[in-house]
């Protein structure tokens, strides 16, 4: 059984660590802002004087570039702002209707294992799924969160939710994206995650109508079973 199929993995923090900061943003953040803010946050944190945080957030449409993402990928890039990112991946969508969890976590109070961090983000997602009664799936070969669709043929899959990150000082940031209801024709505008032959859904495109506050409900409860307990903070 490989580390990706252990879907027991947890990262829970030493004994006597503080509750994870919940925190949701009242209203779309501007991509720069995000940034700023979790660059800020990860230095206090490393530095001890800032607990760890969740920070969920819905974004204005726009693509972002991670480290390893390619020109051709781009496909119209005058459609949406684009911004390059520090993550790691390649091209995605951000925009309304879709729930991006920014992952502020001290790996130092819990494992130094970026393999299981990643792990267990998917395992996250699968399981705030699973919430609603939708079967996501990991692969060995690409990141994220993917959907089987035999309505659309035998062998064809969406991808549902996608990750990217990055660390400094064992202090995660950036983190992942799950489709509640975005306008999935916004992707048309760049190859998701610079994979080619597959699609993107969404709990809406699979008929489960939900609200954001349900699927952060579920997101929170399924986190502390896997990160540990949280304390929700009045979101800016």
């Amino acid at each position: 059984m490989t580390l990706r199929d252990d879907l027991d993995a947890t990262l829970l923090p030493k004994a006597g660590s503080p509750p994870v900061e919940w925190v949701i943003a009242e209203a779309p953040v501007a991509y720069p802002d995000a940034v700023a803010e979790m660059e800020a946050r990860v230095a206090a944190i490393a530095a001890g004087t800032a607990s760890e945080r969740i920070w969920l957030v819905e974004h204005p449409p726009l693509y972002t570039a991670g480290t390893s993402a390619h020109d051709e990928d781009l496909i119209a890039p005058d459609r949406f702002p684009v911004f390059q990112t520090g993550r790691g991946g390649q091209y995605t969508y951000h925009g309304p209707g879709q729930r991006v969890a920014y992952v502020m976590l001290d790996l130092n109070r819990r494992r130094q294992d970026l393999r299981l961090f990643v792990a267990t983000l998917e395992q996250w997602i699968i399981r705030t799924l699973d919430g609603f009664n939708v079967r996501g799936e990991r692969r060995d070969d690409r990141v994220g969160v993917w959907v089987r669709r035999p309505d659309k043929g035998p062998l064809t899959e969406d991808k549902i939710a996608a990750i990217g990150i990055r660390v400094r000082r064992w202090v995660t940031f950036h983190g992942i994206s799950l489709n509640v209801e975005p306008a999935l024709d916004h992707f048309d505008g760049i190859v998701p995650c610079g994979v080619h032959g597959h699609g993107v859904t969404s709990l809406a495109d699979l008929g489960r109508i939900v609200t954001m506050p349900e699927v952060d409900a579920v997101m929170r409860r399924e986190f502390e079973a896997l990160f540990g307990a949280t304390e929700r903070v009045d979101g800016a």
